[in-house]
């Protein structure tokens, strides 16, 4: 039996895919646990601090918007998975390869770009929130033990670094497609962490016999301040949404039939959905039971002290999740890098060659050497700068601002407009363009409004 005849059989017994690859095997629930781990990481404690800054009118408004924005640019980029045809056509394993497939070679290297900063910028969010969770345990147990009125004050640097060596070891995990199990745990941590911070702003609000806040938020001394409030506070919220960074790797993970744009969207809908309903509550709750001295981390700023045993196992959890959610947002740097590197270098032992180790008392693994001094350099990297600029909420407006209009609005709509066939002024090039338009102008608000709060906080 020749090797064609080999292929073909062993294609049509299920073992490989349309496109050679070994046989897919996620599916709707996959997906769905891998976009909440995704979506629902640090973003979320900071949202009552966001709603605080806009009122009880513009918070659930803005957070609104921004769940059908992301909806919405979410099932533009399913049909984008598969080319020209949305179910039969050639697949393109990434976001890059769609940008190139549909808009060509150099706004590859744009979205290429902006994605490896967005992922780069967000594992550096990830490590000031893991470090504040850590300092958050430690402060919970001084309050408890000394008094509210206590000056239990411990450093974030001693926490990062602990957070970058575990990340070392987890970095030996392949690729994506090793890391469902990750993604269940990381989602079950982040609704019970939700859920946690949820119960005790709902717990306080019913202890306060009344909802704080106010129709337009937190009051300032100048207008300019609260401007820059809202802009900030806007460019938290459009970072706590989107995923789009992560769409096709996650969607390239999923078994056919059905059709895995179709599924794709299903998993969008459910996630965005799941996602909305834990950051209205947890905003708004958040919002209700401090008023206008809401902490800018819900969890972590001590609005509130008791009962410390439910705090601190939220922060265990929270740092549960974001070791994984780190690990899903740098797996596409690692991928990226690993690919580049081996076509670059295909005759390098050092890239391309495994080594068998064996460790006391644990398994034999294989390990690459390029892989392990590229992805250890990475992690130090990020631990560093985190370092640099622990500014949690501020930090997370700029990713904001990075993120959600260009990479999860902008590119979408215009490979749809390619992929679709899209004439120009049709009713539908106008409302999409109209969109993007919109999300732009959120995007730079908060973009400004961030990098104007991380300056200041730099420089006090």
């Amino acid at each position: 039996m020749d090797v064609k005849n080999s292929l073909q059989l062993t294609t049509t017994s299920g073992a490989y895919d349309d496109d050679g690859r070994p046989k897919r095997t996620g599916n709707l629930k996959s997906a769905v646990a891998h976009i909440i781990t995704a979506v629902i990481g640090s973003g979320v404690l900071s949202l009552a601090w966001s709603v605080a800054q806009l009122g009880w009118i513009g918070g659930p408004i803005a957070l609104l918007c921004c769940a059908i924005a992301t909806y919405v640019s979410s099932c533009l980029l399913a049909d984008c998975y598969r080319n020209p045809d949305s179910v039969t056509g050639k697949r393109n394993y990434s976001f890059m390869d769609a940008v190139r497939v549909n808009l060509g070679e150099k706004r590859t290297y744009a979205v290429g770009f902006l994605q490896i900063v967005s992922l780069y910028v967000t594992c550096i969010a990830y490590v000031i929130t893991t470090a504040t969770s850590m300092r958050a345990i430690m402060r919970s147990n001084c309050y408890h033990e000394e008094g509210h009125n206590a000056p239990c004050k411990y450093g974030g640097n001693v926490y990062m670094m602990l957070f970058g060596l575990v990340q070392v070891v987890m970095s030996f995990i392949p690729d994506l497609h090793s890391m469902v199990w990750v993604s269940v745990v990381a989602t079950i941590m982040s609704f019970a962490y939700s859920s946690i911070g949820l119960g005790l702003g709902l717990a306080t609000v019913i202890k306060n016999g009344r909802f704080m806040g106010s129709m337009t938020g937190v009051q300032t001394a100048t207008v300019a301040d609260k401007i820059w409030l809202i802009f900030q506070a806007l460019g938290d919220i459009s970072f706590s949404y989107p995923y789009s960074m992560l769409f096709l790797e996650i969607q390239d993970t999923l078994e056919s039939p059905p059709a895995e744009n179709k599924t794709m969207k299903k998993a969008s809908m459910m996630s965005i959905l799941i996602t909305t309903f834990f950051y209205l509550c947890c905003g708004g709750f958040g919002y209700a039971a401090f008023g206008d001295a809401t902490p800018g981390n819900l969890l972590t700023g001590f609005g509130f002290y008791e009962p410390f045993w439910l705090i601190d196992f939220a922060n265990v959890c929270i740092i549960i999740h974001l070791v994984g959610g780190y690990q899903i947002y740098s797996q596409p740097i690692y991928s990226t890098i690993d690919r580049w590197c081996s076509k670059r270098f295909p005759k390098s032992g050092f890239v391309n060659d495994f080594h068998k180790v064996k460790l006391p008392l644990l398994p034999a693994f294989k390990i690459n050497l390029f892989r392990f001094c590229c992805r250890t350099s990475y992690v130090i990297s990020t631990t560093g700068l985190a370092i640099l600029f622990p500014y949690f909420n501020q930090i997370l407006g700029v990713l904001g601002g990075i993120n959600f209009w260009p990479l999860a609005i902008y590119f979408p709509v215009e490979m749809y407009f390619v992929q679709k066939k899209i004439e120009a002024w049709s009713t539908q090039w106008i409302v999409l363009r109209l969109f993007s338009f919109a999300c732009f102008l959120v995007t730079v608000m908060g973009f400004i409004g961030s990098f104007e709060g991380i300056i200041r906080a730099k420089l006090s």
